[in-house]
């Protein structure tokens, strides 16, 4: 766990869980939009 907290303690590390974070959700937006475009398309 030491390694762990030291991973996010850094710049690095703080930096690379911002982009995770973004990600996943950018990919619920495009999740939500593409649900969104089936039901209006039915």
């Amino acid at each position: 766990m030491i390694l762990f907290k030291e991973l996010f303690g850094t710049f690095a590390g703080q930096l690379s869980l911002a982009v995770i974070l973004f990600i996943i959700g950018m990919a619920i937006f495009f999740v939500r939009m593409f649900l969104k475009k089936i039901a209006a398309g039915e």
